[in-house]
């Protein structure tokens, strides 16, 4: 199975991240987990990015704040998909992460998920890696089953309450 790479900016990313690598680890996805920054270490980023696909990975997942320009670096680089997290910040509440991840010019793309969004980062890697395995897919398929079913019951127990 390809292993999934996340990378962080910094590692004051990692309380968030740390949702993805969970959810990953319940999907039995192999992964890594580097801080590089887009902006202080480019050399360490280009050189990741370069050597992603031979070193195993399947998909890059980059997770960065304020002037988030980590996920675009790395996607300039490879061509494995990249996942951006845009993490939220104290002066714009990550609409500075978001716009500088959603905002990339043509033929550069980066695939954004929410604000804090580790979780579907996560699991929108799981759907990438699982169009070649088989197995995943079925575990992704469960865990839709999974979600529908909690819903299920806390709707009955909604209408049960107001009946």
């Amino acid at each position: 199975m390809k292993k999934v790479c996340i990378v962080m900016g910094s590692d004051s990313d990692l309380g968030v991240m740390e949702g993805c690598a969970k959810r990953l680890e319940k999907f039995g996805i192999p992964f890594e987990v580097r801080v590089i920054s887009a902006h202080r270490t480019p050399a360490a980023a280009e050189q990741l990015a370069k050597n992603a696909a031979a070193d195993g990975f399947g998909v890059i997942i980059a997770a960065a704040g304020k002037a988030a320009h980590l996920g675009g670096v790395l996607a300039a680089y490879t061509t494995l998909p990249v996942i951006g997290v845009p993490i939220k910040t104290s002066m714009m509440g990550g609409l500075d992460s978001l716009l500088s991840m959603v905002q990339m010019p043509k033929g550069i793309p980066v695939a954004c998920v929410a604000v804090d969004g580790a979780d579907n980062a996560a699991i929108l890697a799981a759907q990438m890696l699982a169009l070649s395995d088989a197995a995943l897919a079925d575990k992704l398929a469960q865990f839709k089953a999974d979600m529908a079913g909690e819903v299920a019951a806390k709707d009955e127990k909604v209408r049960a309450q107001f009946a």
